[in-house]
């Protein structure tokens, strides 16, 4: 394979030239067929390839794109790059047709009826894709897939921190897609800013909080939607009651999985004080079954992304008052972290207070679930996921009781593996969502359309002045309450037969249909 070329990044000159280009191709209609969509997602699947089987177009260059940039292997770069990004564009273009169609509009009055809405998806226009480092290729591509797919023209900017994915991911776009309607800025801070002074339908940014926030404000000035994907100080609960062996296997994965550069891994494990010893034994079992060699000199544990931040990660290690378990050793030169347990005593750890983005796991003993309940809450309102381990009734209450972008339950991030779910954040860990048909959505606004027939002029005339003597006819159309002043339900007789005591509307029909077959069974069997 040639070796990647190094990064360029744009002229920030140029950049108001290219997003016009783009602009000005949307308002041509180009990509509002149907067919031209798919064929673009269509060629974009062959563009990444993948390394199973025959697909090989760019998937050995991807494969050593994330080896360079994270230290991947090859079997984390096809899970979680290539093969997730290939199940997305599959299922994208399987369902796009259907996700396009007019919709019915739902709950409609029957007086209006003959105005035939519907609900109609329409592209947004020009969009932005900003993309981050940790998954360089996954968290780039599947964005794009869905801003294809509902018809937008786009601009993307890869992570320049992941600089040699980024360069592969401009060799994907530019010799797979229509350039009039997709377009690669390769840089920093400068072609960022450049970016940002632009237009733009929908801004869609994944990354950290202090870059989303800047992101937010200038959009905030052309009054520009945004999707913010974020990060969070995501809680792991363990309870008493909770199988260890599996929690300390799942959140080990959690955290040692792209070195623990992942938004959605828990940032700290609250344990109930009765099982934390057994958790920690567990812990180290697992780890000597996933690295039987070490973490050190095995392709199946990756490196942090850069220098900057491996010594970041590194100060929050120094700097923290808690008792490392296990691991703790470092090599700047080489990027490399081992994955570290640490049990803290103090919210105002290090390791608490920040993200750590990285392969810490600081363990905080508790004596109950409301304990832990209490101090996920505190440590941050609104992660961006969580992470509860026990019985039923405890993971429920946790569900109930703290929020969060997304949950699995008695498991890592498994709720973001899945390409067809909608995956977001919530408050200040992300707004807006993605993925599936969620991702079309996401790109799509959905538009309103009435068509008012002729003949219906007369149904109408209710509307046109002179309004004497109207009134009255407008409150008999208007609906009526079924409740009282304190909120209550009124209780009507009527209501109650004719509903045959169902409670709603679907209840009477499904009561109305059992005793139409119930009745229909006596006639034909027994001739009543």
């Amino acid at each position: 394979m040639a070796a990647i070329p190094a990064l360029e990044f744009a002229d920030p000159k140029v950049i108001p030239l290219i997003a016009n280009d783009v602009r000005s191709t949307f308002l041509t209609h180009k990509t509002r067929s149907l067919d031209f969509r798919l064929v673009q997602l269509r060629k974009l699947y062959w563009g990444l390839g993948s390394s199973r089987r025959w697909l090989k177009d760019n998937a050995n260059a991807i494969e050593a794109a994330c080896k360079l940039d994270l230290g991947k292997g090859i079997f984390e770069s096809n899970l979680t790059e290539l093969d997730f990004c290939a199940t997305t564009l599959i299922y994208d273009i399987n369902n796009l047709e259907n996700w396009a169609k007019d919709e019915k509009a739902p709950d409609v009055p029957f007086d209006m009826k003959i105005l035939r809405p519907k609900i109609r998806k329409d592209p947004l226009g020009t969009v932005l894709i900003i993309g981050p480092y940790n998954f360089p290729v996954n968290l780039l591509i599947c964005p794009l897939a869905g801003a294809i797919a509902a018809g937008n023209t786009v601009v993307i900017k890869p992570s320049e921190n992941a600089p040699n994915v980024a360069v592969v991911m401009q060799k994907v776009v530019e010799g797979y897609l229509d350039q009039s309607c997709y377009r690669v800025v390769q840089g920093a801070i400068p072609q960022s800013t450049a970016l940002l002074e632009q237009k733009w339908d929908k801004i869609f940014y994944t990354g950290g909080a202090s870059v989303g926030t800047i992101i937010a404000k200038k959009a905030a000035e052309t009054l520009t939607p945004v999707v913010l994907e974020l990060g969070g100080r995501n809680p792991a609960i363990v309870t008493k009651n909770a199988d260890i062996r599996l929690a300390a296997r799942r959140l080990l994965w959690g955290k040692v999985h792209n070195a623990g550069q992942v938004c959605i891994s828990q940032n700290y494990t609250l344990i109930d004080k009765e099982v934390f010893d057994g958790f920690v034994l567990e812990m180290r079992k697992a780890m000597k079954e996933y690295y039987p060699n070490g973490t050190r000199n095995t392709e199946d544990f990756g490196r942090l992304i850069n220098n900057r931040q491996w010594q970041r990660v590194k100060k929050m290690l120094d700097d923290s008052q808690g008792r490392i378990l296990m691991g703790g050793d470092t090599d700047e030169s080489d990027r490399y972290i081992e994955p570290t347990i640490i049990q803290v005593s103090s919210l105002t750890d290090s390791l608490i207070v920040e993200e750590s983005f990285g392969p810490l796991m600081p363990l905080l003993p508790v004596s109950n679930l409301d304990e832990a309940i209490r101090v996920a809450n505190e440590v941050h309102a609104t992660p961006l996921a969580m992470f509860p381990f026990g019985n039923k009734t405890e993971t429920d209450r946790c569900l109930a009781e703290i929020r969060s972008g997304g949950a699995s339950v008695n498991d890592g991030f498994m709720h973001g593996s899945l390409p067809t779910l909608a995956f977001g954040g919530i408050g200040d860990s992300g707004h807006g969502a993605y993925r599936g048909k969620a991702s079309f959505d996401c790109f799509s606004h959905a538009r309103t359309i009435v068509s008012t027939p002729g003949w219906a002029e007369f149904l109408l005339a209710v509307r046109y002045p002179p309004y004497e003597g109207k009134l009255k006819m407008l409150r008999w159309m208007a609906p009526k309450p079924d409740f009282d002043r304190e909120g209550k339900v009124n209780f009507s007789l009527v209501r109650y037969i004719v509903g045959l005591g169902a409670t709603n509307k679907t209840g009477a029909m499904v009561r109305y249909l059992v005793v139409l077959l119930a009745a229909a069974g006596l006639r034909q069997y027994f001739g009543i």
